[in-house]
């Protein structure tokens, strides 16, 4: 079998900054970590895992004296994604705390539609302040991928915490089924080709 060589990513081609950012000069956004993604028709492969990985963050990001911006998606009432209800609120482990500000949005990019920019404005982290922004949540191949995306045009430098994102199986175009593992595997190497960097756990972001 024939070792397939790794191409060039478009960030090394562009020349961009591949040094994983400070927790403490960055701004925490934490991604829909919404009990929907814990169980039921929207339950996520490693849900409790990621959800635990992105506790002890949430932690360290307090600590050290982080913002932390908190997401969510309003599906409407009835939905699995109903922010007035228990199955769409946010998972207690992960809860906002004090002032910390919750933006609703109601598609991937949470940029889109919503008041983040303004939020993150507000906490002196706009583009070019200096303040990277550090990314945990669900779905990896969905809010994540996208919110990342949006970041990165807007002039900022995301980063994606691997080990606190989880995704689901899905059926591919050809009718075979993508495991979650492939699926969360093939979305942060997109996201590293271009938009943003991927520390894989906790601990191997610096404080």
């Amino acid at each position: 079998m024939t070792d397939i060589a790794p191409s060039t990513t478009l960030r090394d081609v562009i020349g961009l900054d591949n040094r994983p950012p400070r927790l403490s000069e960055s701004v925490l956004l934490m991604i829909d970590f919404q009990n929907t993604y814990r169980t039921g028709v929207m339950s996520l492969d490693g849900a409790e895992p990621a959800l635990a990985a992105a506790a002890r963050l949430l932690e360290r990001a307090r600590a050290a004296g982080a913002p932390v911006v908190h997401i969510v998606n309003d599906g409407g009432e009835n939905s699995p994604y109903d922010i007035r209800a228990h199955i769409g609120s946010i998972s207690d482990p992960v809860a906002p705390a004090g002032a910390e500000p919750v933006v609703v949005k109601q598609f991937p990019d949470a940029f889109h539609a919503t008041d983040l920019e303004k939020v993150l404005t507000d906490l002196n982290a706009g583009p070019g302040s200096g303040k990277d922004l550090v990314l945990a949540g669900f779905m990896t191949h969905m809010c994540v991928t996208f919110t990342a995306q949006g970041a990165f045009n807007l002039g900022y430098r995301p980063t994606v915490v691997a080990e606190t994102t989880a995704t689901r199986a899905l059926t591919a175009p050809d009718g075979t089924v993508l495991p979650g593992a492939a699926l969360q595997t093939a979305a942060l190497t997109t996201v590293t080709d271009l938009f943003g960097l991927v520390v894989p756990t906790v601990d191997g972001l610096p404080s």
